[in-house]
């Protein structure tokens, strides 16, 4: 009866560690997702008073999130706590995608995740 308990336990662990893997793999892929927009957005990136290649975006956000993987646990929280605003300064960060129109990056990135959210449900 104890080793079967004890299997039982092994097993329910095992089950929550891939459920806990699959959200942080979905998590990821949304993260992703969210970076490579930037990339191929072809828009500029303002921050702190200037302006950024797409692609260097792209890189600047990925150094975020390896140095504050912690702070981003869902897509949003990415958007909020690392990807929209500098952690030194406190400023947001705009992409310019028509000249002269600053877009804040925290809208255009919760849209993007809607839009690729609604996407993958269609998919299944």
């Amino acid at each position: 009866m104890v080793f079967c308990m004890k299997q039982l336990l092994l097993v329910l662990s095992l089950f929550s560690f891939m459920v806990l893997s699959a959200d942080t793999t979905v998590v990821d892929q949304e993260i992703e997702f969210l970076i490579t927009s930037v990339e191929q957005s072809g828009c500029s990136f303002h921050r702190n008073g200037d302006n950024h290649s797409a692609e260097r975006a792209a890189d600047h956000l990925r150094l975020k999130l390896r140095r504050g993987k912690k702070y981003a646990d869902s897509a949003e929280h990415f958007i909020d706590r690392l990807a929209s605003k500098s952690s030194w300064t406190g400023k947001a960060y705009y992409l310019e995608c028509e000249p002269g129109k600053l877009i804040e990056v925290s809208p255009w990135m919760n849209e993007k995740l809607a839009s690729y959210r609604q996407q993958q449900a269609n998919q299944k």
